[in-house]
């Protein structure tokens, strides 16, 4: 028996009498999922860091109002999915509007990869589908209420019974299953009508290519290039910065218009990022006789063509792991 399960035991017998460190040790192997889970209902990487800071602190004062009758990871669910709404409700509202989501942050997969891989323990330890954290998918979440928001997230991707959703919610059955109606067909509304074509993630041979392409004409400064490998119904978009590019057309043209090709040396990163492909772009520095960040572009493939290119800024280097500079 592992030291975790004997302090869960322990916890489910007396709640009220485990200390700091072994609830510590009870809730700290559940922060990645809790995180993910906050930042579907957020959209930003780092407002989910915060709550669910909050949450554990939640918890070890509620502690004692654990009463066993579901598992300890679905009880922190509860509490974290009512810390999202409490911010959500609280702060400014943030209106998604023609598909723009400003406060949209990627989410770097190498902590994806610190999630469970099976469903051993039950529906909330479900490994993240790719379809539930592309981009595409927390974009349109963005664009519902935040009660149907959360039913849509407990329901369809935590796979958590009605009963049990319309309880954390405080709500009716009816009035859950009303709010999932709405949710899914806001989701119809908001998800690219070709979403079931797309390529997919970075293992996909085809994707690679594209990508591969994409670095070679990119440090290239090639336009040209870079334009053939577009769908002529490509959309592009740089959070926080307002703005939306639609069309084939209207992305070239403003690649043009900020002077692309006349930025100077540039080398790239390939990463991956919401389980799809990304790269990084460093410019040169002569001054600090190096490459420095630049932009990182998430992209998303579909039938070997860019569908959608979203563009993070240099702050966001960091955060997902990559280098700070790159030598000559």
């Amino acid at each position: 028996m592992s030291v975790s399960t004997r302090v869960e035991e322990r916890e489910l017998d007396s709640p009220g009498e485990i200390d700091e460190a072994a609830f510590a040790e009870l809730a700290e192997p559940h922060r990645r999922e809790l995180h993910v889970h906050c930042y579907r209902m957020l959209g930003s990487f780092e407002d989910a860091e915060d709550t669910v800071q909050e949450t554990f602190l939640r918890a070890w004062r509620r502690r004692e109002t654990f009463e066993g009758r579901s598992t300890f990871r679905a009880w922190l669910y509860r509490i974290a999915t009512n810390a999202c709404l409490d911010l959500l409700a609280q702060r400014r509202p943030r209106a998604a509007t023609g598909g723009e989501v400003r406060w949209l942050q990627p989410y770097p997969d190498r902590l994806l990869d610190e999630l469970p891989t099976d469903d051993a323990d039950g529906p909330e330890a479900l490994a993240v589908d790719q379809e539930t954290i592309e981009l595409a998918y927390v974009v349109a979440v963005q664009h519902l209420a935040p009660r149907p928001r959360a039913a849509l997230i407990l329901r369809d991707v935590l796979g958590w019974p009605a009963k049990d959703v319309a309880e954390l919610l405080g709500d009716s059955l009816d009035s859950v299953n009303s709010a999932l109606r709405r949710a899914r067909a806001g989701m119809r509304e908001h998800l690219p009508s070709e979403r079931q074509d797309w390529t997919g993630g970075t293992e996909d041979p085809a994707t690679r290519e594209v990508v591969r392409r994409y670095v070679e004409a990119g440090v290239a400064a090639d336009i040209g290039a870079l334009a053939a490998l577009l769908r002529e119904d490509i959309r592009c978009s740089m959070p926080p910065t307002p703005g939306l590019h639609a069309g084939r057309d209207a992305v070239v043209g403003d690649w043009v218009a900020s002077g692309f090709a006349d930025l100077g040396p540039l080398r790239t990163v390939v990463t991956a990022v919401n389980r799809q492909p990304a790269v990084a772009f460093y410019l040169w520095h002569a001054e600090e006789d190096a490459h420095l960040p630049l932009t990182i572009d998430v992209l998303r493939v579909t039938g070997g063509r860019i569908a959608e290119i979203t563009t993070f800024h240099d702050d966001r280097f960091a955060p997902l792991g990559l280098p700070a500079r790159l030598s000559r």
